[in-house]
């Protein structure tokens, strides 16, 4: 990892409390700046109203038209607004969606950032940022797009609907399960990505069975916060190579698409990876990390087909051969027949497949 990253990732203040979000203004006066701009998605807007009232005279205005993948061409429209009202800072309240928008902005023009997530996709302690333009998602990696502030407020993901919550948390444990066979992964990743796998298994169960319980909603954000900071300090592989074609080229929604797929890559690599991956299994039980990762899906009623997110099954031909344009780096060697044959499981909501010397085995 970049060193400068590295230093970025340590000066980021990480705050945890229930309410911690009417702590804003403190905040914003923190990092010196006094002309917030609060970012959101429509869906969120009324989130974003409620900091800019929190801001009062700090709050310089509201930009409430974030879109998932982040497209180049709502960057430049949040761009004109910055300038317009002469933002000194960025304040994100939402997912991923609006994160992104925060990090492009920021990766423009070096903008102050506090984020507000209100799922657990982690994004917000990542130096990624992903953007989509002409129909292809790209990603980089900052120092720059970093926030200054991240502030977790249990309280925010409580209202989180449960089937949002299973395919957030599945996405944020993806990032976790690809850090363990990373090329460049640490001791001190892989204890990281763990802590934030054990955050999900011990804290999901309890949030579905108790929305409301703030305790339970803490640790799984704890979750996200680890597994999204393991993100930005290795490199990712099959899942993530997989779930951007999907994302950045179909058009498939972000969380649901990494929560279907991840089984799916987990076991496909499980078998030259076997021993990077055993600590799934001694966390859920079972022989193959993939299947480990299936059935706990399962258990938390999660998603189980790409067709149930609109994508056709004449697009599976295409996604395999964007998938396997260009080499990276991943334990299992990568063919476009083995890609096809995995698209089409998770295409149809069957059960991973997996893979051993000799090819596909059902």
């Amino acid at each position: 990892m970049d060193d400068q990253i590295s230093k970025a990732m340590q000066q980021v203040r990480v705050v945890f409390g229930a309410s911690i979000r009417k702590t804003i203004a403190n905040e914003v006066r923190r990092l010196g700046a006094s002309r917030a701009l609060i970012l959101s998605t429509p869906q969120q807007s009324d989130a974003a109203f409620e900091i800019a009232e929190l801001l009062g005279p700090l709050a310089a205005g509201v930009f409430c038209k974030a879109e998932m993948h982040t497209p180049v061409t709502i960057t430049d429209a949040a761009m004109l607004h910055v300038k317009e009202i002469q933002a000194d800072c960025v304040i994100t309240i939402g997912g991923g969606s609006t994160t992104g928008l925060g990090k492009a902005i920021a990766y423009r023009n070096n903008l102050l950032q506090i984020a507000i997530p209100t799922t657990y996709a982690g994004s917000e302690s990542t130096p990624i940022l992903g953007q989509t333009e002409n129909g292809a998602k790209t990603t980089l990696s900052d120092a720059r797009v970093l926030p200054e502030v991240i502030l977790y407020d249990p309280e925010l993901v409580v209202s989180l609907p449960v089937t949002m919550t299973v395919t957030s948390a599945l996405n944020a444990m993806a990032h976790a399960a690809e850090a363990l066979y990373a090329t460049d992964r640490t001791t001190k990743t892989t204890t990281m990505a763990m802590d934030g796998l054990k955050s999900f298994v011990d804290g999901l169960p309890r949030v579905l069975a108790n929305p409301s319980d703030l305790a339970a909603r803490e640790v799984t954000l704890r979750g996200a916060w680890a597994c999204g900071t393991v993100l930005g300090q290795v490199g990712m592989a099959l899942h993530h190579k997989l779930c951007h074609t999907l994302g950045g080229s179909f058009g498939l929604p972000h969380a649901e698409t990494h929560a279907i797929v991840l089984p799916h890559a987990i076991a496909y690599n499980a078998h030259a990876a076997s021993a990077e991956l055993q600590p799934i299994c001694n966390l859920l039980g079972g022989e193959n990390a993939g299947l480990a990762l299936h059935g706990f899906a399962q258990k938390m009623n999660a998603p189980l087909a790409l067709r149930d997110l609109g994508l056709q099954e004449s697009d599976l031909d295409r996604a395999a051969d964007i998938a396997t344009t260009k080499p990276y780096p991943n334990p299992q060697p990568v063919t476009r027949d083995d890609i096809r044959a995995l698209l089409q499981a998770a295409w149809a909501g069957d059960a991973p497949s997996t893979l051993d010397k000799s090819g596909y085995r059902g």
